[in-house]
């Protein structure tokens, strides 16, 4: 079996692709958990046009996060990108317990993303508080995965 060693040059080009996915996501991340605290702050929740709106804002950001996540970081594992082969063990140990929250997040983007308004808001405190202890997991094992490939630093 031969082994392909990658440049200086190709390991450096790698790891700048990591960091820049890193930040994209770390930002999408952000945007996400404002909007997250922003629906939050609604409750008690009115059936009303302001409800509707940081909802249906929310739900957006949502899922651009979550894409985020697939397309940036685990995109490059599942195609064989990432080299590293403890990156990938770890990888493989979290992506079906990130899937779970994923899961959590389209199943609530499903219900509140409503075109207009949506007719049933009365579970939205309970559904909300079972999508914040989704995503936190599920950013606790997103940092465990980014502290992996990028070697503990912080993205920029």
């Amino acid at each position: 079996m031969t082994t392909v060693m990658a440049s200086p040059t190709e390991n450096l080009e790698r790891r700048s692709t990591s960091r820049e996915a890193v930040g994209r996501l770390l930002l999408e991340r952000r945007d996400m958990l404002v909007l997250f605290c922003r629906v939050a702050g609604l409750d008690p929740f009115p059936h009303n046009a302001k409800v509707q709106e940081v909802l249906q804002e929310f739900c957006q950001v949502l899922v651009d996060y979550v894409a985020a996540a697939h397309f940036s970081l685990y995109e490059r594992i599942v195609n064989g990108t990432e080299r590293r082969a403890a990156v990938v063990a770890l990888a493989h140990d979290l992506y079906p317990r990130i899937e779970m929250c994923t899961e959590t997040a389209i199943v609530f983007n499903d219900k509140y993303d409503c075109a207009d308004q949506c007719q049933d808001i009365a579970h939205l405190h309970a559904d909300l508080s079972e999508l914040g202890e989704a995503l936190a997991t599920r950013v606790e094992l997103e940092d465990r995965l980014i502290a992996a490939l990028t070697g503990g630093r912080k993205a920029s």
